[in-house]
């Protein structure tokens, strides 16, 4: 029998007989002997060291040019605060330069759209009158130049109203003609009528119309407030003429009312003018009652009227005249 050792051996010398039996084998195969010599074959020819091998790499190497020189930063300066607050300060100073040469070219154009308009003035357009007409017109009016956009309608309605009162005023005077032409005691009713046409016409024109006009346009109390004392009168005067008193000159509902068992068709246009002169006062409440809110708007108070009428009789060239006048006499009369 063999002893443990002995086996041992035996069994390490077969492993070994069968590795070298492997390599023997493989060493014979014709696609490792291949693949052995092209790997070795490259490894023995190349040498770093040739002349050859210098060529190749002086020729590849880059030359270095100024162009590719490394970027250098510059270091940034800051403006001390004393710089900073100087240069805003000049162009503040030039900013302000040109605003004060604007201004003074505005004004200049100002002052002489203002010698221009003092030397030549506004023509006067209203009546419209045409040139050949011996009569002249007597005032300037031109609501989009001189109203406020606000104050439009109720200037023109203020104008509209002038003009309706104007054509209720003649309607009056044709309807007291046929009054008269029915009975001649009408004839007082007829007379005044052609007064009342003559002298209210013209009258609410200036006493109520062109205050109201001048308010608007200038914002000024004083003419607000005869505006409001003149109209209220007017107002009162309109319910009188809606009323018709006989003898009054007034076509109203009393008076054609009166003549319907003599004349009705008489009494009927004596009517229609009746119903002219009940919308004329109530036309007159609402407008009133429209002008009222708008001078509450802008502003305007009594003191403030005191004031424009105390500068107006002031600066007035007659008022100025006669205190001169008024005055010189009176040291005249002192020194005799």
């Amino acid at each position: 029998m063999m002893s443990p050792c002995n086996r041992e051996q035996d069994w390490y010398s077969n492993k070994t007989f069968q590795a070298a039996e492997i390599l023997v084998s493989t060493a014979d195969d014709p696609s490792v002997t291949q693949v052995t010599n092209t790997g070795t074959e490259g490894l023995d020819e190349f040498n770093p060291f040739s002349a050859r091998a210098l060529d190749d790499l002086s020729g590849s190497t880059i030359p270095v040019t100024a162009a590719s020189q490394p970027a250098v930063l510059q270091p940034t300066v800051e403006p001390s605060p004393r710089a900073a607050a100087s240069a805003a300060q000049a162009e503040l100073l030039k900013q302000q330069a040109e605003l004060e040469k604007k201004a003074a070219e505005l004004q200049r154009k100002e002052e002489e759209l203002q010698s221009r308009d003092s030397t030549r003035g506004k023509e006067n357009n209203w009546p419209p009158l045409p040139k050949f007409f011996p009569i002249k017109p007597c005032f300037y009016q031109d609501f989009n130049e001189e109203i406020p956009l606000e104050y439009h309608r109720v200037s023109k309605m203020m104008y509209y109203l002038w003009m309706y009162h104007c054509v209720t005023l003649f309607l009056n005077l044709l309807a007291c003609l046929a009054y008269f032409t029915t009975n001649a005691d009408n004839g007082v009713d007829f007379g005044l009528s052609i007064l009342w046409f003559i002298l209210f016409s013209p009258a609410a024109f200036v006493c109520w119309y062109r205050p109201v006009y001048k308010a608007f346009k200038s914002d000024s109390s004083f003419n607000f407030f005869f505006f409001f004392f003149i109209f209220s009168f007017q107002v009162i005067v309109y319910i009188i003429q809606s009323v018709g008193i006989p003898r009054w000159g007034n076509s109203g509902w009393i008076s054609a009312i009166s003549v319907i068992g003599s004349n009705v068709a008489v009494a009927v246009f004596m009517m229609v003018v009746a119903g002219f002169f009940t919308v004329n006062a109530v036309l007159a409440v609402i407008l009133l009652k429209m002008v009222h809110s708008k001078y509450r708007r802008t502003g305007a108070s009594f003191q403030k009227a005191q004031q424009e009428f105390s500068l107006g009789v002031v600066t007035n060239r007659t008022f100025q005249n006669a205190a001169a006048t008024a005055a010189s006499s009176a040291v005249q009369g002192s020194f005799q």
